[in-house]
């Protein structure tokens, strides 16, 4: 390989630069290597840094002591320095071995040869090393593909992706965050290894995922490898190609639900509940005698789908449930007028009934013309949403002004029956019948009491 070198302006967080320099002042090469260096380049500020250094893992403890330095990887060279208060992983330059669990080399050689510690990485954009002094050293042409914004390999494709297979999800995120064009012979392995993703464990890959359909050109990366996405998404095979036949619609399920993926923010809850909105529909399908496609109660359908997929990937609880809330609420009719605001913060609450208001946008968006109409109506149940929230309206148990104390007070006794007389006056303030007010409740709710005794 020949090195390239260029240098940039850019300053170092203190704990880095003196890591860097302490370690070069003790006479050993130290750099900032891997996706720092690249998205330094690119104008991004890196959320860490990982440092990779000539030094064997016992000379840096005795560089920084034993103190400051904890053996997290040590078979693998990697020492984690406390820099300035900041834990930072110094890792020594080394050479892999075999990879025989498609995941970690059985064995790890060290050197002392930065060139030697480069080539066993992924991506020729994430094989730069940056000194303290802002040289950027490139012995694959690294930054040569950044200006050209080329994803390729470092070597051998087929190499690296059985090495460890998370590379070709990896590649593709980077595609998907970045806009970065993949080489033709690294996307021929990426395609031709993909079977491979099988055996990586689900939580990787949800980790991967879940940054990849988060990125600005993820609609296209997700259209360019389909068949890549459905060896871990098998579910998603039957929606390319799905024709709809329904006037509302000018997509295929699958090109609908990309288009729609392009108008939601990019937050992993928002973007997977798009992505999986509509995937129940090809099990719904009915063609009516119009020549009319219907998908009755592809909702609930896709919702249970979609709680398969996250529970079958290990996503946290929390993403989870919100997805599938909104999955099967996606259809559900946001009326503009006020009873029906409340009726639905009263049913989701005001976070739920936000993004599933984003859902709703961005699913009509991706409809034919004929829909349009729809997207004002969402604006006018915001707008009502907003003055609700402002005037602190009354759409829950907790904002109703009496309690469940107050109604023992009457005479009813705690249980079910004190529940639905609480769910009836909560009702009733919702429809505009009653008012949020002490008195009035206190008597409602003796009325009903009494009625029925």
């Amino acid at each position: 390989m020949t090195s390239g070198m260029i240098h940039v302006d850019y300053k170092l967080p203190k704990e880095i630069e003196m890591l860097l320099r302490r370690l070069s002042g003790h006479g050993y090469e130290a750099y900032v290597v891997g996706g720092a260096v690249r998205d330094i380049l690119i104008g991004k500020t890196p959320e860490d840094y990982d440092v990779t250094t000539s030094a064997l893992p016992e000379e840096v403890i005795a560089v920084f002591g034993e103190k400051y330095c904890h053996p997290t990887g040590i078979a693998h060279g990697t020492v984690t320095v406390v820099s300035e208060g900041v834990p930072v992983e110094v890792t020594t330059f080394r050479i892999d071995g075999d990879y025989m669990d498609s995941r970690h080399p059985d064995h790890v050689s060290f050197t002392r040869s930065l060139e030697e510690d480069v080539k066993r990485r992924d991506f020729t954009i994430n094989a730069l090393a940056l000194s303290s002094d802002g040289t950027v050293i490139d012995y694959c042409r690294g930054v040569e593909d950044l200006r050209k914004r080329l994803l390729r390999t470092v070597g051998d494709p087929k190499q690296r992706f059985s090495e460890d297979a998370l590379r070709i999800l990896r590649g593709l995120r980077f595609a998907a965050e970045h806009g970065f064009k993949i080489e033709k012979e690294t996307s021929a392995m990426m395609i031709r290894k993909k079977d491979s993703l099988s055996d990586l464990s689900v939580e990787r890959i949800w980790k991967e995922f879940s940054k990849l359909i988060c990125g600005t050109y993820c609609a296209s990366v997700l259209r360019r490898y389909f068949e890549i996405f459905t060896v871990f998404l098998p579910e998603i095979a039957p929606m390319r190609g799905f024709e709809q036949h329904n006037p509302h619609h000018i997509y295929d399920v699958w090109e609908h639900t990309l288009a729609a993926m392009t108008y939601v923010p990019a937050t992993v809850t928002l973007r997977a509940a798009v992505l999986f909105h509509d995937i129940g529909k090809p099990q719904c399908f009915e063609l009516g005698e119009d020549g009319v496609g219907h998908f009755r109660g592809h909702p609930k359908v896709s919702a249970v789908m979609a709680d398969a997929i996250l529970r079958r990937l290990k996503a946290d609880n929390d993403t989870r449930e919100t997805v599938v809330l909104l999955v099967k609420a996606h259809d559900v009719p946001l009326e503009p007028v006020m009873k029906s605001v409340r009726r639905r913060l009263a049913q989701y609450g005001e976070e739920r009934v936000r993004l599933l208001l984003e859902v709703k946008r961005a699913d009509i968006s991706a409809h034919s013309a004929r829909s349009a109409y729809r997207i004002s109506e969402l604006s006018r149940f915001e707008t009502l949403l907003d003055q609700a929230i402002k005037e602190q309206l009354c759409f829950s148990y907790s904002s109703m002004d009496i309690n469940g104390k107050d109604l023992i007070g009457l005479g009813i006794p705690p249980g079910v029956r004190l529940g639905s007389i609480k769910k009836q006056l909560l009702n009733e303030i919702i429809e505009g019948t009653l008012k949020n007010e002490k008195t009035s409740l206190l008597q409602r709710a003796e009325a009903i009491w009494k009625d029925s005794q």
